[in-house]
């Protein structure tokens, strides 16, 4: 293990491990800490009771962040403060592109109050191009030899940013960190990883960015918040960015403690895709007896047969198998797959749909949000089922219409009623053109004061 492998990080020593070639400044603590009734773990900051992490050999263990690995009462950490050992650079920025006006507004002010280490939340409509929003700011940044981690929630979302930022940023060390990476650890300027990794890292970044902040397992999970907290350095920013806010997040806005831009207008300037609502009421019956509905068989063969990418988003893994027997009766595409967040070819999959090799992907709700087909075509089935939240189908219609090749698509959302959560969803969609379509001048509208929750 090399001496940068600690720089920012949290690093398990087993006791009796050599560590005599770590400096004096290392800083070595108990990975668990007993204390009451309870232990405390030291790497994810999580109580539990002792009884729950009791072992035989009359040790104790933390059970909250097991997946990264044991850790008992008999290990340590070691951690070395984060020194910023990367080569100065003053052009780092190798991307060639160009932002909009509007796209630059939220771009300037979001590098100033980086650069002022406050904390910012970018509500941009999905499409808006937050990742290349993030550009000059990554690159003032590295200017300073800062070290940045932008933090996901969801692995496709990583494998989708890392070659981009890679292309983007030609000369700065990175590195991909997740549960499926071939990656492995190595000490690097800006880390893209998911937000359970964050658990890893000690007082490691001066800027911080979670994308798709709003996004399950990291919305409302305390431990995941902690990571947060633990992994950026004291002075140090913050930036959350999402198409669909929490009211949290909203509530620190009007508390000030949260800077906010805002963004109701994709990069090519095309409003968001209102969906077509067909109502179902039989559409589970049907698909048992393997059957689709003939407004559903329509739409569907006239999207395939055009040669339009489409995703079709069901609301249980158990209905995958069910919609691709039944799609596949319906159509002579043979470029057709389902896949789920444990499939172990998500990849793979994801990748053929970028790469338009396969034409109708079969999904949960794993790929709602953060990832980019080009010319996509999207429908729901069982749009009113719990699963769908008024934040799931918003991210779930911004699928379509994505890229400038074809930067209107169509998304149908079948069910079986109009319920609340597709009422607000369509309501949300429809004000967010209201105001995307109150842009002129290359002014940005001011935010919103109606409640769109």
């Amino acid at each position: 293990m090399q001496l940068e492998d600690f720089y920012g990080r949290l690093v398990k020593v087993a006791g009796q491990e050599n560590v005599a070639y770590l400096p004096a400044t290392a800083k070595k603590i108990s990975a668990i800490e007993i204390t009451g009734k309870y232990i405390i773990c030291h790497r994810c900051n999580q109580k539990t009771n002792k009884q729950l992490a009791f072992l035989p050999n009359g040790n104790y263990y933390c059970p909250q962040c097991i997946q990264f690995g044991r850790l008992t009462s008999q290990d340590l950490l070691y951690t070395i403060a984060e020194p910023n050992r990367f080569p100065l650079q003053t052009a780092p920025l190798t991307w060639s592109g160009k932002l909009s006006a509007l796209q630059q507004g939220c771009a300037v002010d979001l590098q100033l109050q980086t650069s002022r280490k406050k904390d910012f939340l970018l509500w941009a409509v999905t499409g808006a191009g937050k990742t290349e929003i993030l550009f000059p700011t990554i690159a003032a940044a590295l200017k300073r030899r800062e070290r940045i981690c932008i933090a996901t929630p969801r692995i496709d979302v990583c494998n989708e940013l890392y070659p981009r930022l890679s292309a983007a940023f030609k000369q700065t060390s990175m590195v991909l960190l997740h549960g499926s990476s071939s990656m492995d650890y190595r000490y690097s300027q800006i880390v893209i990883c998911t937000t359970h990794q964050l658990l890893k890292f000690k007082n490691a970044f001066d800027l911080l960015i979670i994308d798709e902040a709003d996004a399950f397992p990291f919305k409302g999970n305390r431990l995941l918040q902690t990571a947060v907290t633990n992994a950026r350095k004291k002075i140090s920013s913050l930036l959350l960015l999402t198409a669909t806010p929490t009211s949290e997040m909203l509530r620190k806005v009007k508390q000030h403690q949260l800077k906010l831009g805002y963004l109701p207008l994709r990069f090519h300037g095309h409003l968001l895709p209102v969906p077509q609502i067909i109502l179902l009421p039989s559409w589970k019956k049907q698909l048992q007896r393997q059957k689709l509905a003939q407004n559903i068989i329509r739409p569907l063969q006239k999207w395939l047969q055009a040669g339009w990418p489409v995703l079709v988003f069901a609301p249980q893994i158990s209905l995958l198998e069910l919609l691709k027997t039944s799609l596949k009766q319906f159509t002579t595409n043979q470029h057709l797959t389902t896949v789920f967040a444990a499939d172990p070819h998500r990849i793979e999959k994801v990748q053929q749909m970028r790469e338009e090799s396969c034409q109708l992907l079969i999904t949960t709700t794993i790929l709602e949000r953060g990832v980019t087909f080009p010319k996509l075509n999207v429908l729901v089935i069982g749009a009113d089922e719990p699963v769908f939240t008024e934040e799931a189908l918003v991210q779930i219609a911004g699928r379509a219409g994505r890229s400038s090749q074809r930067p209107v698509g169509e998304v149908i959302f079948a069910c079986s009623m109009l319920n609340r959560n597709l009422s607000r969803a369509l309501r949300q969609i429809k004000f967010l053109n209201h105001e995307g379509a109150k842009l002129n001048n290359n002014a940005l509208s001011k935010v919103p004061t109606s409640d769109t929750k």
